[in-house]
Protein backbone atom coordinates (compact mmCIF):
# COMPACT_ATOMS: atom_id res chain seq x y z
CA UNK A 1 0.00 0.00 0.00
CA UNK A 2 1.53 3.45 -1.16
CA UNK A 3 0.92 5.60 1.96
CA UNK A 4 2.42 8.78 4.16
CA UNK A 5 4.27 5.70 6.06
CA UNK A 6 6.06 4.26 3.02
CA UNK A 7 7.04 7.79 1.77
CA UNK A 8 8.73 8.31 5.19
CA UNK A 9 10.48 5.30 5.10
CA UNK A 10 11.59 5.25 1.49
CA UNK A 11 13.05 9.12 2.41
CA UNK A 12 14.64 8.02 5.69
CA UNK A 13 16.67 4.86 3.02
CA UNK A 14 17.54 7.15 0.17
CA UNK A 15 17.23 10.66 0.67
CA UNK A 16 17.73 11.35 4.75
CA UNK A 17 18.08 14.98 4.64
CA UNK A 18 14.23 15.08 3.48
CA UNK A 19 13.02 12.72 5.55
CA UNK A 20 11.92 14.68 8.91
CA UNK A 21 9.91 16.79 6.28
CA UNK A 22 6.08 16.48 7.35
CA UNK A 23 4.62 14.12 3.93
CA UNK A 24 0.82 14.48 3.51
CA UNK A 25 -1.73 12.78 0.56
CA UNK A 26 -2.82 15.61 -1.90
CA UNK A 27 -6.69 16.00 -1.64
CA UNK A 28 -6.76 14.98 -5.40
CA UNK A 29 -4.92 12.60 -6.72
CA UNK A 30 -4.62 10.32 -10.06
CA UNK A 31 -5.11 7.17 -10.64
CA UNK A 32 -1.75 6.02 -12.35
CA UNK A 33 0.49 7.94 -9.49
CA UNK A 34 0.12 8.71 -5.90
CA UNK A 35 1.60 12.11 -5.07
CA UNK A 36 2.32 13.47 -1.39
CA UNK A 37 3.62 17.05 -0.64
CA UNK A 38 6.90 17.15 1.07
CA UNK A 39 7.53 19.91 3.17
CA UNK A 40 6.47 23.03 1.61
CA UNK A 41 8.78 23.14 -1.38
CA UNK A 42 8.95 19.77 -2.61
CA UNK A 43 6.30 16.63 -3.50
CA UNK A 44 7.26 13.06 -3.32
CA UNK A 45 5.54 10.88 -6.61
CA UNK A 46 5.18 7.18 -7.01
CA UNK A 47 3.59 5.28 -10.10
CA UNK A 48 0.32 2.56 -8.30
CA UNK A 49 1.23 0.05 -11.02
CA UNK A 50 4.08 -1.43 -13.48
CA UNK A 51 2.87 -0.12 -15.87
CA UNK A 52 3.36 3.28 -15.06
CA UNK A 53 7.32 2.76 -13.89
CA UNK A 54 8.84 3.60 -17.43
CA UNK A 55 6.83 6.80 -17.29
CA UNK A 56 8.73 8.01 -14.47
CA UNK A 57 12.31 7.37 -16.06
CA UNK A 58 11.33 8.97 -19.00
CA UNK A 59 10.26 12.14 -17.34
CA UNK A 60 13.62 12.33 -15.33
CA UNK A 61 15.15 12.36 -18.86
CA UNK A 62 13.14 14.44 -20.92
CA UNK A 63 11.84 17.10 -18.28
CA UNK A 64 14.89 18.79 -18.05
CA UNK A 65 15.14 19.13 -21.91
CA UNK A 66 11.47 20.70 -21.98
CA UNK A 67 11.49 22.87 -19.86
CA UNK A 68 14.70 24.96 -21.00
CA UNK A 69 12.10 25.24 -23.99
CA UNK A 70 8.81 26.20 -22.49
CA UNK A 71 7.63 29.30 -20.68
CA UNK A 72 5.28 27.95 -18.40
CA UNK A 73 6.94 26.29 -15.42
CA UNK A 74 6.40 22.15 -15.63
CA UNK A 75 7.55 19.63 -13.31
CA UNK A 76 11.33 19.79 -11.96
CA UNK A 77 13.00 16.68 -10.94
CA UNK A 78 15.34 17.01 -7.56
CA UNK A 79 15.52 13.28 -7.34
CA UNK A 80 14.81 9.91 -8.89
CA UNK A 81 14.27 7.41 -6.23
CA UNK A 82 15.38 3.62 -6.81
CA UNK A 83 13.71 0.33 -7.03
CA UNK A 84 14.51 -1.50 -3.53
CA UNK A 85 12.63 -3.57 -0.85
CA UNK A 86 10.79 -1.19 0.90
CA UNK A 87 8.99 -0.73 -3.05
CA UNK A 88 9.96 -2.20 -6.10
CA UNK A 89 9.24 0.58 -8.51
CA UNK A 90 11.26 4.11 -9.13
CA UNK A 91 9.71 7.06 -7.72
CA UNK A 92 10.63 11.22 -7.95
CA UNK A 93 11.09 13.97 -5.67
CA UNK A 94 10.18 16.95 -7.30
CA UNK A 95 9.30 20.47 -6.33
CA UNK A 96 6.30 21.92 -5.60
CA UNK A 97 4.88 24.11 -8.37
CA UNK A 98 2.77 26.67 -7.08
CA UNK A 99 -1.45 26.79 -8.43
CA UNK A 100 -4.55 24.58 -7.95
CA UNK A 101 -5.94 22.12 -10.57
CA UNK A 102 -8.14 24.39 -13.51
CA UNK A 103 -11.66 23.81 -12.88
CA UNK A 104 -14.54 26.26 -13.67
CA UNK A 105 -14.97 27.73 -10.55
CA UNK A 106 -11.39 28.77 -10.55
CA UNK A 107 -11.15 30.16 -13.73
CA UNK A 108 -13.39 32.98 -15.12
CA UNK A 109 -11.90 33.51 -18.51
CA UNK A 110 -11.90 30.30 -20.23
CA UNK A 111 -11.26 31.73 -23.88
CA UNK A 112 -7.85 33.41 -22.26
CA UNK A 113 -7.02 30.32 -20.57
CA UNK A 114 -7.84 28.51 -24.05
CA UNK A 115 -5.21 30.68 -25.93
CA UNK A 116 -2.60 30.72 -23.39
CA UNK A 117 -2.96 26.55 -23.09
CA UNK A 118 -2.67 26.90 -27.38
CA UNK A 119 0.17 28.34 -27.32
CA UNK A 120 2.00 26.23 -25.14
CA UNK A 121 1.52 23.42 -27.19
CA UNK A 122 2.68 25.44 -30.37
CA UNK A 123 5.55 26.59 -28.13
CA UNK A 124 6.03 22.21 -26.93
CA UNK A 125 5.25 21.70 -30.57
CA UNK A 126 8.64 23.83 -31.58
CA UNK A 127 10.84 21.62 -29.13
CA UNK A 128 13.55 19.83 -31.08
CA UNK A 129 12.08 16.83 -31.13
CA UNK A 130 15.09 14.28 -32.60
CA UNK A 131 15.91 11.17 -29.82
CA UNK A 132 12.44 11.64 -28.04
CA UNK A 133 10.75 8.69 -26.73
CA UNK A 134 8.07 7.23 -29.17
CA UNK A 135 4.34 6.21 -28.81
CA UNK A 136 4.01 2.86 -27.10
CA UNK A 137 2.55 0.67 -24.33
CA UNK A 138 4.46 3.08 -21.72
CA UNK A 139 2.07 5.89 -23.13
CA UNK A 140 -1.04 4.23 -23.84
CA UNK A 141 -0.07 4.73 -27.86
CA UNK A 142 -0.71 8.82 -27.46
CA UNK A 143 1.14 10.51 -30.73
CA UNK A 144 0.37 7.50 -32.65
CA UNK A 145 -2.36 6.34 -35.01
CA UNK A 146 -5.79 6.15 -33.29
CA UNK A 147 -6.31 3.02 -35.14
CA UNK A 148 -4.72 1.02 -31.93
CA UNK A 149 -8.46 2.13 -30.11
CA UNK A 150 -10.11 1.45 -33.35
CA UNK A 151 -11.87 -1.74 -32.93
CA UNK A 152 -12.54 -0.36 -29.09
CA UNK A 153 -14.45 2.50 -30.84
CA UNK A 154 -16.46 0.90 -33.28
CA UNK A 155 -17.28 -1.81 -30.56
CA UNK A 156 -18.68 1.50 -27.79
CA UNK A 157 -20.37 3.01 -30.83
CA UNK A 158 -22.50 -0.49 -31.50
CA UNK A 159 -23.22 -0.64 -27.83
CA UNK A 160 -24.48 2.87 -27.33
CA UNK A 161 -26.41 2.96 -30.78
CA UNK A 162 -29.47 3.42 -28.67
CA UNK A 163 -28.45 6.37 -27.15
CA UNK A 164 -26.04 8.05 -29.82
CA UNK A 165 -26.07 9.43 -33.28
CA UNK A 166 -24.16 6.26 -34.72
CA UNK A 167 -23.82 7.58 -38.21
CA UNK A 168 -22.15 10.63 -37.27
CA UNK A 169 -20.09 8.75 -35.14
CA UNK A 170 -18.91 6.24 -37.52
CA UNK A 171 -18.46 8.95 -39.69
CA UNK A 172 -15.99 10.69 -37.35
CA UNK A 173 -13.65 7.83 -36.90
CA UNK A 174 -13.88 7.47 -40.69
CA UNK A 175 -12.64 10.92 -41.21
CA UNK A 176 -9.56 10.21 -38.39
CA UNK A 177 -8.75 6.89 -40.01
CA UNK A 178 -8.38 8.85 -43.68
CA UNK A 179 -6.05 11.39 -42.37
CA UNK A 180 -2.83 10.95 -41.20
CA UNK A 181 -0.74 13.48 -39.63
CA UNK A 182 1.87 13.05 -42.56
CA UNK A 183 4.94 15.04 -41.06
CA UNK A 184 7.92 14.70 -38.98
CA UNK A 185 6.95 13.69 -35.24
CA UNK A 186 6.58 16.80 -32.35
CA UNK A 187 6.42 16.86 -28.74
CA UNK A 188 3.51 16.11 -27.84
CA UNK A 189 1.89 16.27 -23.31
CA UNK A 190 -0.31 13.13 -24.21
CA UNK A 191 -2.40 13.70 -21.29
CA UNK A 192 -4.23 17.33 -22.07
CA UNK A 193 -6.91 17.54 -19.08
CA UNK A 194 -7.63 20.41 -16.44
CA UNK A 195 -6.62 18.15 -13.84
CA UNK A 196 -2.99 18.24 -14.70
CA UNK A 197 -3.33 22.41 -15.65
CA UNK A 198 -2.49 24.50 -13.02
CA UNK A 199 -4.09 27.88 -12.51
CA UNK A 200 -2.96 31.07 -10.03
CA UNK A 201 -5.61 33.76 -9.31
CA UNK A 202 -7.68 32.25 -12.88
CA UNK A 203 -4.33 32.56 -15.17
CA UNK A 204 -2.51 29.24 -16.28
CA UNK A 205 0.44 29.40 -14.07
CA UNK A 206 1.54 25.57 -15.11
CA UNK A 207 1.34 22.27 -17.03
CA UNK A 208 1.99 18.68 -14.79
CA UNK A 209 1.98 15.21 -15.87
CA UNK A 210 4.32 14.23 -18.76
CA UNK A 211 4.35 10.75 -18.13
CA UNK A 212 2.90 9.90 -21.26
CA UNK A 213 4.77 12.65 -23.28
CA UNK A 214 6.06 11.60 -26.76
CA UNK A 215 7.00 12.85 -30.04
CA UNK A 216 4.61 11.83 -33.01
CA UNK A 217 0.92 13.22 -33.94
CA UNK A 218 -0.48 16.38 -31.42
CA UNK A 219 -3.97 15.52 -32.46
CA UNK A 220 -4.75 13.79 -28.78
CA UNK A 221 -3.34 16.98 -26.81
CA UNK A 222 -6.70 18.45 -28.46
CA UNK A 223 -9.11 16.38 -26.93
CA UNK A 224 -9.57 19.14 -24.00
CA UNK A 225 -11.37 21.59 -26.62
CA UNK A 226 -14.38 19.38 -26.33
CA UNK A 227 -13.62 17.78 -22.53
CA UNK A 228 -13.86 21.54 -21.34
CA UNK A 229 -13.70 24.51 -24.19
CA UNK A 230 -16.44 25.18 -25.84
CA UNK A 231 -18.22 27.97 -27.49
CA UNK A 232 -15.66 31.11 -27.69
CA UNK A 233 -12.69 29.47 -25.49
CA UNK A 234 -12.96 26.46 -28.29
CA UNK A 235 -12.86 29.24 -31.31
CA UNK A 236 -10.08 30.73 -29.50
CA UNK A 237 -8.17 27.51 -28.61
CA UNK A 238 -8.54 26.38 -32.55
CA UNK A 239 -7.07 29.30 -33.91
CA UNK A 240 -4.41 29.92 -31.83
CA UNK A 241 -3.21 26.30 -32.50
CA UNK A 242 -3.07 26.81 -36.24
CA UNK A 243 -3.62 23.09 -36.84
CA UNK A 244 -4.89 21.98 -40.22
CA UNK A 245 -8.05 20.34 -40.42
CA UNK A 246 -6.53 16.67 -40.34
CA UNK A 247 -5.26 17.44 -37.41
CA UNK A 248 -8.93 18.09 -35.66
CA UNK A 249 -10.31 15.20 -37.45
CA UNK A 250 -7.89 12.67 -35.93
CA UNK A 251 -8.51 15.26 -32.75
CA UNK A 252 -11.91 14.43 -32.97
CA UNK A 253 -11.55 11.01 -32.95
CA UNK A 254 -9.58 10.72 -30.27
CA UNK A 255 -12.06 12.66 -27.73
CA UNK A 256 -14.87 10.29 -29.12
CA UNK A 257 -13.12 7.06 -28.27
CA UNK A 258 -12.02 8.80 -24.60
CA UNK A 259 -15.67 9.72 -23.74
CA UNK A 260 -17.49 6.60 -25.36
CA UNK A 261 -15.33 3.96 -23.59
CA UNK A 262 -15.97 5.96 -20.30
CA UNK A 263 -19.73 5.31 -20.90
CA UNK A 264 -19.21 1.96 -21.52
CA UNK A 265 -17.47 1.24 -18.21
CA UNK A 266 -20.64 2.75 -16.12
CA UNK A 267 -21.88 5.31 -14.37
CA UNK A 268 -19.90 4.76 -11.32
CA UNK A 269 -16.19 4.69 -13.86
CA UNK A 270 -17.30 7.42 -15.92
CA UNK A 271 -18.15 9.54 -12.50
CA UNK A 272 -14.74 8.32 -11.14
CA UNK A 273 -13.08 9.60 -14.56
CA UNK A 274 -14.59 12.55 -14.59
CA UNK A 275 -13.41 13.63 -11.14
CA UNK A 276 -9.95 12.10 -11.78
CA UNK A 277 -9.65 13.78 -15.27
CA UNK A 278 -11.17 17.04 -13.91
CA UNK A 279 -13.58 17.71 -16.92
CA UNK A 280 -16.31 19.54 -16.17
CA UNK A 281 -19.00 17.66 -18.48
CA UNK A 282 -20.12 14.33 -18.54
CA UNK A 283 -18.77 11.61 -20.93
CA UNK A 284 -21.90 11.96 -22.55
CA UNK A 285 -21.88 15.46 -23.19
CA UNK A 286 -18.55 14.98 -24.44
CA UNK A 287 -19.87 12.71 -26.76
CA UNK A 288 -22.47 15.33 -28.17
CA UNK A 289 -19.87 17.73 -28.30
CA UNK A 290 -18.04 15.90 -30.41
CA UNK A 291 -20.57 14.84 -32.97
CA UNK A 292 -22.29 18.19 -33.06
CA UNK A 293 -18.98 19.70 -33.95
CA UNK A 294 -17.80 16.78 -36.57
CA UNK A 295 -18.43 15.12 -39.71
Amino acid sequence: MISETLVVALLRAQFPAWAALPVRPLELDGSDNRTFRLGEEMSVRLPSADAYTAQVYKEHRWLPVLAAELALPIPELLALGEPSALFARPWSVRRWLPGDPVTEERVEDFPRLARDLARFLVELQSVQADGGPLPGRDNFFRGGPLTVYEAEARDAIARLASSIDVGRAKRTLDAAVDAGWGRPPVWLHGDMTPSNLLAVNGALSGVIDFGCCAVGDPACDLVIAWTTFTGKSREAFRSETGLDEGTWARARAWALWKALVTLVRGSTYAEDARTRFGWPRSAADVVDQVLSDGA
